[in-house]
């Protein structure tokens, strides 16, 4: 096992400068969700360059793809995600979790035979709030893996991924314009309603338990201040523990939305924008072992504050936890004060840090998928 460790190790090392270019490239040409052509052929071409097949416009969808190599029995799949934030850029850190899994599948491919793998790096496009996993999951994807995983940058570096489940939902109301001045009594003002569902929320707030979050931002507004608004828009998401208490929570949400539109005699309109994220379910025996590898190659895990909560952010990475054994460890950056979706992270997405973080997740995923695979054969063959 020593031996295909260090094999792996150096594949990561020989194919260091291409990762951290590719990382670097993705960073300087952020594209959003459903919107990443360039940086799905980047990341599908360095695989076919290195040896992969890669079936481009995976089950359809425009900027998915997987790239295959090998055809051992012991499947192991790596996700790379590689949309940015709107208006914030690579905020959230894609562009390394994209070149790190390019380097967890280099360094897994010339181990293929030896270990027998089928190594699948799936581009997985519109994580942040469009849920590509899912769309793809629902088209057949990840079926019969015996291991997914992932790396996702983070302050500082976290084993367990806890996300919350959540929902992405378009909420807009339709009122009636008049002049604000002269004939204010002929409008019905949909900039009222959505205030009044804002309200209703934050009073909501205080008998909601502390596992469930609600937020959103106000997409538009009105478009004069001397008309009464007759079009608001927004997005809200709905936070919670479970997929259970998501349900639950959804409802009490909405009859927040339904009072806005019930006090100003607006037509309210809530339309899904990706189906919910799921939380995720750990794959124990995975996670130890990456713990270990990590550990091994000098990283050290927080255990608490601030910085550690990164592990509680949402990911349609929880749908595919749920159907497959899969880990989604934080890898840090050393970006404090800096946190995930502010500008000054996605400066820290570059640079040395960055680099010594791709290189290390990109090893450290491939020493799991090795520790995954012997110990499943082991059992297997028996003593």
């Amino acid at each position: 096992m020593r031996g295909s460790k260090a094999a792996a190790a150096a594949a990561v090392g020989r194919e260091r400068d291409r990762l951290v270019a590719l990382s670097e490239r993705l960073h300087a040409h952020p594209e959003t969700a459903w919107q990443e052509h360039r940086a799905c052929a980047w990341v599908a071409g360095a695989l076919a360059d290195g040896g992969f097949e890669v079936t481009e416009r995976y089950l359809g969808l425009e900027t998915a793809f997987l790239a295959r190599a090998g055809d051992g029995p012991f499947r192991v799949g790596v996700c790379a995600e590689y949309d940015a934030l709107p208006g914030l850029g690579h905020a959230c850190g894609h562009n390394l979790i994209a070149a790190t899994s390019v380097g967890a599948g280099l360094a897994l491919l010339p181990l293929a035979d030896e270990l027998g793998l089928t190594v699948e790096v799936y581009g997985t496009p519109a994580e942040e709030g469009g849920g590509g996993k899912i769309e793809l999951l629902d088209r057949g994807a990840f079926t019969g893996l015996d291991l997914a995983m992932m790396a996702h940058p983070a302050p500082v570096d976290v084993a367990e991924a806890r996300p919350f489940a959540v929902s992405h939902s378009h909420v807009g109301y339709r009122g009636k314009a008049a002049h604000a001045a002269a004939y204010p009594e002929q409008g019905v003002n949909a900039a009222d309603a959505f205030t009044l569902a804002q309200v209703a929320i934050g009073l909501l707030r205080q008998q909601l338990p502390s596992s469930v979050r609600v937020h959103g931002v106000l997409t538009n507004g009105g478009e004069a201040p001397n008309a009464i608004p007759e079009r608001t828009e927004g997005r809200w998401y709905v936070r919670a523990e479970t997929t259970t208490e998501l349900l639950e929570t959804e409802e009490r949400v909405r009859r927040c939305f339904e009072a806005g539109a019930l006090a100003t005699g607006c037509t309210l309109e809530i339309e899904p924008e990706s189906k919910p994220y799921a939380e995720f379910r750990e794959d124990a025996a995975a996670l130890a072992a990456y713990r270990v590898n990590a550990e091994a190659l000098g990283r050290r895990f927080e255990a608490g504050g601030a910085a550690a909560r990164m592990n509680r952010a949402s990911t349609d990475m929880g749908n595919v936890s749920q159907v497959v054994p899969a880990i989604h460890p934080y890898v840090g950056i050393g970006s404090l004060p800096a946190l995930n979706h502010q500008r000054e992270f996605a400066d820290h997405c570059v640079g040395p840090d960055a680099e010594r973080a791709l290189t290390d997740a990109a090893t450290a995923l491939a020493w799991t998928a090795v520790d995954v695979a012997r110990d499943r054969e082991d059992r297997l063959t028996g003593p």
